[in-house]
């Protein structure tokens, strides 16, 4: 009896392709950022220079697991194409969850484990790719422009992968693998999914602007490479000038489409609010990398941080949570919880950019790194404990 209930637990759990690797995402966020925290703070030693092990894994085993259970549940509607089998996905889950074991391990070994992890990685990285290519070209959607840029998206994800181990393997530059692998790949793919779906949830009727995702994926490949000119003086002006010009060009797009409406329920305005961090983020990096030029601070990475945390985790949470209720055959609506962890978000953004500034302009206050770090940690235990067990089990906690 015993092990009947185990096997309908683990058939449920492996039912559908977004539930193992939602779960994945949750366990990765923050086994990695725990691991990062204490790193940063001298309490532990890692086989890597920590910044660049904070970024390839929340790129590449948090963000991307999360990406995984997505994509292979959504991609095959986008183009009209069959399911992504069973067997595969279960195989693959399994294969990632190796991966990160593998590299979790190797942190504490040595640099050339290191590597062989990052490959292992890439290697399973490759399979996503490939499957999701396989679905694109089998489709019989009329329009796959949306389809064209993600898959565009990932490909650039399997490069930012080979320009870690390259770094790992010491060739090449830090800077420019972690741009590839932020902009071209994670933040570029989640613009590409969001603004396709976020309009379509919102029942939007404006026609889109052609060019817009072109221009965007331009402004991503000049923003990346100017990592090649970080010493160059006027390197931070250029930067902060494009910055500036997507921000405008983006905002006055999304204001376009008219999404916001007196109507619009929590679980949609969470998803606008997470889109409108986008040009928002660009627009007060761009301020603070001209403030870094005039008066030489160093406001520690503000401008990433304010797109990973502003549009990528907001995106992420809203995405993941329409996701688990509405294919568990639960309304998709947002509750109180919900709500709260919606707003949590912003409050882990608010103290983040108080750590920058507290960077820039020394006020003494390196305890808001512990706090911010702190409350990444509980926004993903919360969220995992709300709805895990409709992932695992398919009950909502209460």
């Amino acid at each position: 009896m015993i092990f009947t209930k185990q096997m309908k637990k683990e058939s449920y759990f492996l039912s559908q392709p977004h539930q193992p690797f939602f779960i994945l995402g949750v366990i990765n966020a923050i086994v990695f950022m725990l691991i990062f925290m204490l790193a940063y703070k001298g309490v532990v030693s890692l086989k890597m220079p920590v910044p660049l092990f904070h970024s390839y894994s929340l790129i590449f085993l948090v963000f991307t697991n999360f990406f995984i259970g997505f994509l292979f549940t959504t991609f095959p509607r986008f183009n009209q194409s069959e399911t992504v089998a069973k067997v595969f996905y279960t195989r693959l889950f399994y294969a990632s969850v190796i991966g990160t074991i593998l590299f979790l391990i190797s942190m504490f070994i040595s640099e050339i484990f290191v590597a062989l992890a990052m490959l292992y990685n890439f290697f399973v990285f490759a399979f996503v790719v490939f499957q999701l290519q396989m679905i694109y070209k089998k489709g019989h959607s009329v329009n796959k422009k949306d389809s064209f840029w993600i898959l565009n998206a990932l490909y650039f994800g399997a490069f930012g992968q080979i320009l870690f181990l390259a770094v790992t393997l010491g060739v090449g530059v830090g800077n420019f693998a972690v741009d590839v692998s932020f902009y071209l790949y994670l933040t570029f793919l989640t613009f590409s999914v969001a603004q396709r779906m976020i309009p379509f949830f919102s029942h939007s009727m404006e026609p889109k602007d052609s060019r817009f995702v072109a221009f965007v994926f331009l402004f991503f490949i000049l923003k990346t490479t100017s990592s090649f000119f970080e010493n160059f003086y006027l390197a931070k002006i250029l930067e902060a000038s494009l910055d500036a010009l997507i921000g405008v060009y983006m905002l006055r797009e999304f204001l376009r489409w008219k999404l916001v409406k007196p109507s619009t329920p929590a679980i949609l305005w969470v998803l606008h609010l997470g889109l409108f961090w986008l040009p928002l983020a660009f627009m007060l990096s761009s301020v603070s990398l001209f403030v870094e030029f005039m008066y030489g601070l160093d406001f520690y990475f503000l401008g990433i941080h304010l797109v990973a945390l502003g549009f990528l985790t907001t995106v992420f949470i809203g995405f993941g949570t329409r996701v688990v209720l509405g294919h568990s055959g639960l309304s998709p609506h947002a509750d109180n919880f919900a709500k709260n962890i919606f707003l949590f978000v912003q409050f882990i953004l608010i103290l983040r950019t108080v750590f920058s500034l507290n960077v820039a302009l020394n006020w003494g206050m390196g305890f808001v790194f512990d706090i911010s770090i702190s409350a990444w940690l509980v926004l993903f235990l919360l969220w995992g404990y709300r709805y895990g067990k409709i992932l695992i089990w398919g009950n909502l906690v209460r």
